[in-house]
């Protein structure tokens, strides 16, 4: 299935990437460049990467598109949410650089991630900028809504460490429960997403009942695109995904559609079991036979199955907030697009 990039995230590239490229520049010069290397500002030699001046590192611009679309449900014009949708991208990449790091992936986006490139102490700073730019942004807009949106991305980020940090243990178990998998899921990234779907209307001042509607929407669109990615870490093609074919099975982790394997009390769960138990790197062979495994124990069909729930709870929650019906219209088809399956 092949989805049609919607038209908000071309106009979020337009206005929040200037918006980001201005962020990065006030940083100190070593930082900077880690940074714009990450977002695709520049190459690894400091050479601007693009004539636009757009940060290609924007990957889909999801977030961003997202966070100017609650502008928009607020019935404001989209221009006043752009520095609400640089800081989510900011804490986004933040967190990408950081787990670049802690998964040891050595590709993002289809080139050598940045600490492979710089070094681990140099994209640990970077992804530390990046942070703290975002709140400062949010800081330097209008009181009070400035503080409220750099409240609500807080805690978003709170959450999206606690998750991470779930993440991290989950590998050093072999009792990790699909609830509790879930749950770590809701808050490596559902969190931020219900974040940038909130986050815009807060910073324009948007009564209260929008902006939960709205987050509810991205909590469970957040969800949806969870596990899509996690089927995608598993059967996505490399040039759609930009990492290595069955890259989350590589490095046994404990995503969605493993932990629903291994929990399905079937003998493909428990051979799937054995197998990722091992200490020794996975052979091309071995990581056919897991993928397979994991298909016949149930856990596609049911990350699929659970996708498409959590896909329809989002479109409740569209439903049951008052919001001009041309946006209600893009945040379905973004939420569509993001949880397009490709492979």
């Amino acid at each position: 299935m092949t989805a049609t990039i919607p038209a908000g995230v071309e106009t979020a590239r337009d206005l929040v990437g200037p918006a980001i490229a201005a962020a990065v520049s006030r940083l100190s010069p070593d930082v900077r460049s880690v940074a714009a290397y990450h977002l695709g500002l520049a190459d690894a030699d400091g050479r601007p990467a693009g004539a636009d001046g757009r940060p290609g590192g924007m990957g889909k611009a999801l977030r961003p598109a997202l966070a100017l679309l609650s502008t928009r449900a607020a019935r404001t014009a989209p221009e006043r949410g752009v520095a609400a949708a640089a800081a989510v991208e900011l804490v986004h990449n933040f967190s990408l650089v950081h787990d670049d790091i802690m998964d040891g992936d050595t590709e993002r986006r289809h080139r050598p991630t940045a600490w492979t490139v710089f070094g681990v102490g140099a994209a640990i700073l970077a992804g530390d900028a990046l942070l703290v730019l975002a709140q400062d942004i949010l800081l330097e807009g209008p009181a009070p809504q400035g503080l409220w949106a750099s409240r609500c991305l807080s805690a978003s980020v709170q959450r999206l460490i606690a998750g991470q940090g779930a993440d991290l243990a989950f590998e050093r178990r072999d009792d990790v429960t699909l609830e509790q998998c879930q749950e770590m899921a809701g808050d490596k990234t559902a969190a931020l997403m219900a974040c940038a779907c909130s986050i815009g209307a807060i910073y324009v001042g948007a009564p209260a009942e929008l902006a939960m509607g709205l987050a509810g929407f991205g909590a469970h669109a957040g969800l949806a695109f969870q596990l899509t990615d996690d089927l995608l870490g598993i059967w996505g093609a490399p040039e759609v995904t930009g990492k290595p074919v069955r890259s989350d099975l590589r490095t046994r982790k404990k995503s969605l559609p493993v932990v629903a394997a291994l929990t399905s009390g079937t003998r493909p769960g428990d051979e799937l079991g054995a197998l990722l138990s091992g200490t020794e790197p996975l052979s091309e062979d071995d990581l056919l036979r897991a993928a397979d495994l994991v298909e016949a124990a149930g856990g596609k069909a049911w990350t699929e199955a659970q996708a498409d729930v959590q896909l329809a709870s989002a479109g409740e929650c569209l439903a049951e907030t008052d919001m001009p019906d041309d946006v209600r219209a893009e945040f379905a088809g973004i939420a569509e697009f993001i949880t397009a399956r490709q492979s």
